[in-house]
């Protein structure tokens, strides 16, 4: 528990209480939601990470060979930064030691030489569907406190934020 905590509560309540104590007058509001997601993402992205480091994967790069699995088709390295939210400069350096490692495969575009297609090689669509179904568990599991019906609305609520934010941050960062 950090210094910020009182028992019984979050780590971004104390926060929150903090930063009313600073700027008694100021609205702190969103990090009750913001705070948390971010605080959410992060413990979940470590998680992830310590498990897939049995199979010598981050969650990003297990995030590529997901998303090249699911799709059923070859993807350009610009789709993939799309699908996977993450830069052009490390969906690159990615993609390069998930080919050195013989997961995935490189083929130019016969038609415009500049564009690249990949896709999984066989090893790495095992591997893909090897560690899918460990991953699901591990996240089923870090859920299992939460009842189904707060996990439906919890998600539900995610889906209505991140419509939102989806269409008003493509028009200013896109």
């Amino acid at each position: 528990m950090s210094a910020a905590q009182r028992p019984g509560e979050d780590i971004v309540a104390g926060i929150i209480r903090q930063w009313q104590a600073v700027h008694p007058g100021l609205d702190v509001e969103p990090i009750a939601l913001i705070g948390r997601i971010n605080r959410c993402a992060a413990l979940l992205q470590q998680a992830a990470d310590a498990q897939l480091r049995h199979e010598g994967l981050s969650r990003a790069e297990f995030d590529l060979l997901g998303t090249l699995r699911r799709s059923g088709r070859s993807l350009t390295p610009g789709e993939l930064v799309r699908e996977t939210f993450a830069s052009g400069a490390a969906v690159t350096k990615r993609l390069r030691a998930l080919e050195q490692r013989g997961l995935v495969e490189r083929r130019t575009d016969s038609r415009d030489r500049r564009v690249a297609h990949l896709s999984l090689t066989d090893a790495g669509r095992e591997l893909a569907d090897r560690v899918l179904p460990s991953q699901l568990e591990l996240e089923r599991s870090l859920l299992a406190g939460i009842e189904p019906q707060a996990r439906t609305e919890l998600a539900e609520g995610l889906a209505t934020l991140l419509l939102l934010l989806e269409g008003r941050l493509a028009r200013t960062l896109g």
